[in-house]
C-alpha cells in the first residue's frame, strides 16, 4: 500500500471520521424524522441540542465523556432558558453576554474537557440570540434542546458500549502514525541534500504532535479502569503495544549522531543514502502497524528488512577495509537493528492468540496521567491578572460585548450572531493562535462561500443539494478537531445550503457571512493585541525552566546508574515522559512566538539553539541510560562519572539563573584530576559519550546566560 492510500485509510478508520459520521447522523436524524410529521422546527431544536453537546464529547475515558456530556446538557438547558428571556431586552442580553462569556471562558482552568463544555455553553447562547420566541416558546425550546442533548449522549455512549476498545485502537493507531512520520524525518538527517537546520525544525515540530498523541493514548488507556485491569486479549494487546511503542519512540529519539561530521566524512560514499532508505523502510513498516491496529482487518504482510540491513553491514565493512574509522556507522547499524527487532516484536504480538497478563500495579499507570480536580478554590485563585486564563476570559467578554453592540448599531442583516460566533472561535489565549485562526477563518469562509454559491447556482435539484449538505456536514464534523481551515471551508456552504432550504436568499446570506466573518475577525484580532496581550516571548521562561528541570532529573538517573544505583524502570519512564512532554511544550511555545509580530519576538535564535541542544542532550542521555537499565548493574570508576556531575552542576546553575532556587543544592563542580586512570575499551567509548553530554550541558549554560542578558 502506497503512502497516499495509507493516508486515506488512516483517515477513514480514524476517530475524526467516525466522530464526524456519528455527529452528522445524530444531528441530522431528529430534523429529518420530525420534518416528515411537519415538525421541522421541533426537530431543529433537538438537532441544536445534539450539536451543542457533541462539542463536549472529546475523546477520552467513557466516564469522563459521560460526565462532560451530562454537564453540558444541563448547562445548555439553563443557558437556552436564560438567553430566551434575556433577549427580550437588549440591555439584559448585553449583560448576559458579558457575564457568560467571562464565566464559561474561565472553565479553561480545569483542562481541555472543561474548556469544551464552556465552548458549548457559549455556542448555545450565541445561536439563541436571534430566535424570536415568546415565554412559552422559550420553555419549549429549552426542553427540546435538553432532549436533543440526551439523544446525542445516548447514541455516543451506546456506540462506546458496543465498541469498548475502538477509541483506544484509534488513538493508538494515530499515535503510531505520528511516530512513523517522525522516523521518516530522521531519515532526512542522512540526506546531504536537506539542510540540517530544516531537519531539526521539522523534527522538533513533529515531536509536539507525537507528544499530543501519546497523551491522548495515556488518557484513554490509563484512565479506563476496564482496560487497565483487562483480562482479555484485546485489552492486554493495547497496553502492551503502547508500552512497546513508547520504548520504540525512545530508541528513535536516542538515534542521535554528529550529522555534520557524518555527512562530511561519508557523504560521497553512498552509504548515507542506504541508511536513509533503511530508516524509511522501518518507518513504512511502523506506519502499517498503526493502520493494522486501526483497521478491523490487516491489509499488509510484514516485510523482512533484515536483508537490507545485512547489505548495509557489508557496505560498512567495505568502507572499513578501505581505511578510516566507521565506528559511528556501526553504531547506526546497531540502532537500526534494535528498532527492527522492536518492530518485529510488535508485529508478532498482533498475530498471536494469547497475550500474557501485565502487572498493572508494577507499571503504576496512574502516575503517567494528570488528574484534574474541579473545585471552587481553583476558580477563585485564578481571579487575578497574573492568571493567563483570567486575562483571556476578560478579553473574550469585552470582545463579545463589543461585537454585540456593533451588530446592534449596524442593522445590516438578521444573522448578526455570526459575528459573535466568529469572535468566540477565533479569539484564543495566545496572539499567534488568534492570528492563525483569523487567517484560516477568512480564507475558509471565502472559499466555502464560493463553493456554496456554485452548488446552489448550478445544481438546482433539491435532492442533489441535500446530498452535498450531508457530505459537507460530514466534512465539518470530521475536521473540527484536526484541521480548522477544512472545517470552515465545509461549514460555510453547508450553512448556505441549509439557509436556502429554509427560504433565505443564499446570495444575501453568503454576503452577510463574509462581512460578519471580517468584522468578527477584526474585533478578535484587535482584542488579542490590545486587551491584556500575552506574548510568548514573555512566557518562554517557564517552559525553559521545565525542560531544564526534566533534563536534570534525567541526568540524575544516569549518574545513579553509573554509581551502581540503577533507577526503577517506572521512574526512568516517568523521567523520560517529562523530558519529552516539556520539550514538546517548549517547541510549541517557540513556534507560537515566531508567529507573533517581529518587534515582540526576543532571542529567537538563542531559544532555537536552546531547543535543539536540549533535544541533543536528552537523546544522548536516553542512549546511555536505557543501555544501563538493560544491562546488569555495574559500578564505574569515579572519574567516569565526573562529566555527568559537571553537567548536572551546569544545568542546576542555569536553572538558578532562570529563577529556580528551590532545587536541592547543586553538585559542586568537579575539578580535573591529573592522575585519572586512562580508560580503555567500552569504558573509553562511554567516557567519550559522557564528555559530549558535559559539553552540550556547558553550551546550554552559556545560552541561558546570554538569554538572561
Amino acid at each position: 500500500m502506497n503512502k497516499r492510500s495509507r493516508q486515506v485509510s488512516y483517515f477513514l478508520s480514524s476517530q475524526y471520521f467516525s466522530d464526524g459520521l456519528r455527529i452528522t447522523l445524530s444531528i441530522l436524524l431528529p430534523s429529518l424524522v420530525l420534518a416528515q410529521f411537519d415538525q421541522l422546527q421541533t426537530g431543529m431544536a433537538m438537532s441544536l441540542g445534539a450539536l451543542n453537546v457533541s462539542l463536549s464529547d472529546a475523546p477520552g475515558p467513557v466516564m469522563h465523556r459521560r460526565n462532560a456530556m451530562a454537564t453540558s446538557a444541563l448547562i445548555s438547558f439553563l443557558v437556552t432558558f436564560i438567553t430566551g428571556f434575556a433577549r427580550l431586552n437588549p440591555y439584559t442580553l448585553g449583560i448576559e453576554i458579558l457575564v457568560f462569556s467571562f464565566f464559561f471562558s474561565m472553565f479553561a482552568i480545569y483542562g481541555n474537557r472543561a474548556t469544551s463544555v464552556g465552548t458549548a455553553a457559549l455556542l448555545i447562547m450565541i445561536l439563541m440570540l436571534d430566535r424570536p420566541l415568546d415565554a412559552a416558546g422559550v420553555v419549549r425550546e429549552s426542553v427540546l434542546v435538553l432532549f436533543g442533548s440526551i439523544w446525542y449522549s445516548t447514541i455516543s455512549l451506546l456506540v462506546s458500549r458496543l465498541q469498548p476498545y475502538r477509541l483506544a485502537q484509534q488513538a493508538l493507531g494515530q499515535c503510531i502514525h505520528e511516530i512513523a512520520k517522525l522516523m521518516a524525518i530522521k531519515a532526512d538527517f542522512y540526506d546531504v541534500a536537506t539542510p540540517l537546520d530544516t531537519d531539526y525544525r521539522r523534527l522538533i515540530a513533529q515531536q509536539v504532535d507525537v507528544s499530543e498523541k501519546q497523551d491522548a493514548v495515556r488518557e484513554v488507556l490509563f484512565k479506563s479502569r476496564r482496560i487497565v485491569t483487562e483480562s482479555t486479549r484485546t485489552g492486554r494487546l493495547l497496553l502492551l503495544t503502547f508500552v512497546d511503542v513508547v520504548d520504540l519512540y525512545d530508541q528513535i529519539i536516542a538515534m542521535y549522531y554528529d550529522y555534520s561530521d557524518i555527512r562530511e566524512r561519508f557523504g560521497k560514499s553512498g552509504i548515507l543514502n542506504q541508511i536513509s532508505r533503511s530508516i524509511r523502510r522501518l518507518s513504512v513498516e511502523l506506519d502499517h502497524i498503526g493502520l493494522t491496529i486501526q483497521l478491523p482487518v490487516p491489509l499488509h504482510k510484514p516485510i523482512d528488512i533484515n536483508p537490507g540491513l545485512e547489505e548495509l553491514k557489508r557496505h560498512i565493512d567495505a568502507l572499513s577495509d578501505e581505511g578510516g574509522s566507521t565506528l559511528v556507522l556501526k553504531k547506526v547499524l546497531v540502532s537500526l537493528r534494535g528498532v527492527s527487532q522492536r518492530l518485529t516484536r510488535i508485529q508478532k504480538n498482533l498475530t498471536v492468540t494469547t497475550i500474557s497478563p501485565i502487572n498493572s500495579e508494577e507499571m503504576e499507570y496512574g502516575r503517567f496521567v494528570t488528574h484534574q480536580e474541579i473545585d471552587l478554590k481553583s476558580f477563585r485563585d485564578n481571579l487575578t491578572l497574573d492568571s493567563s486564563v483570567f486575562r483571556h476570559s476578560v478579553r473574550v467578554a469585552i470582545a463579545m460585548l463589543l461585537g454585540f453592540v456593533i451588530t446592534k448599531l449596524l442593522p445590516y442583516g438578521h444573522h448578526s450572531y455570526w459575528v459573535l460566533l466568529t469572535i468566540s472561535v477565533i479569539l484564543k489565549p495566545a496572539f499567534s493562535l488568534t492570528k492563525q485562526r483569523n487567517i484560516e477563518r477568512i480564507i475558509g469562509t471565502l472559499a466555502g462561500g464560493i463553493i456554496g454559491v456554485l452548488i446552489l447556482t448550478f445544481l438546482p435539484n433539491k435532492t442533489v443539494q441535500f446530498g452535498f449538505m450531508v457530505l459537507l456536514m460530514l466534512g465539518t464534523y470530521s475536521a473540527q478537531r484536526v484541521n480548522y481551515i477544512v472545517m470552515v471551508i465545509c461549514v460555510t456552504p453547508f450553512i448556505l445550503i441549509l439557509f436556502n432550504f429554509l427560504g433565505v436568499s443564499y446570495l444575501g446570506a453568503a454576503e452577510e457571512r463574509f462581512f460578519d466573518t471580517l468584522l468578527g475577525g477584526v474585533i478578535a484580532f484587535v482584542a488579542s493585541y490590545v486587551l491584556f496581550p500575552q506574548w510568548e516571548s514573555d512566557q518562554l521562561k517557564k517552559p525553559m525552566q521545565a525542560v531544564l528541570k526534566a533534563n536534570v532529573r534525567y541526568l540524575q538517573l544516569l549518574l545513579d546508574s553509573l554509581s551502581g544505583r540503577p533507577a526503577k524502570l517506572v521512574d526512568y519512564k516517568l523521567a523520560r515522559k517529562d523530558v519529552y512532554v516539556t520539550s514538546a511544550n517548549l517547541s510549541a511555545a517557540f513556534d507560537r512566538m515566531l508567529s507573533e509580530p517581529k518587534h515582540k519576538q526576543r532571542n529567537e535564535k538563542l531559544i532555537y539553539e536552546f531547543v535543539v541542544l536540549n533535544h541533543i542532550l536528552s537523546a544522548n542521555v536516553a542512549t546511555i541510560t536505557s543501555a544501563q537499565l538493560s544491562d546488569e548493574s555495574k559500578t564505574y570508576s569515579a572519574s567516569l562519572a565526573k562529566p555527568v556531575k559537571r553537567a548536572l552542576f551546569t544545568l542546576t546553575e542555569s536553572l538558578r539563573r532562570l529563577g529556580i532556587d528551590s532545587l536541592k543544592p547543586a553538585i559542586e563542580p568537579v575539578t580535573p584530576d591529573a592522575n585519572v586512570t586512562m580508560l580503555t575499551g567500552d569504558d573509553q567509548l562511554l567516557g567519550d559519550q559522557l564528555a559530549f553530554i558535559q559539553q552540550v550541558s556547558s553550551d546550554i549554560g552559556k545560552l541561558v546566560e546570554r538569554v538572561k542578558h
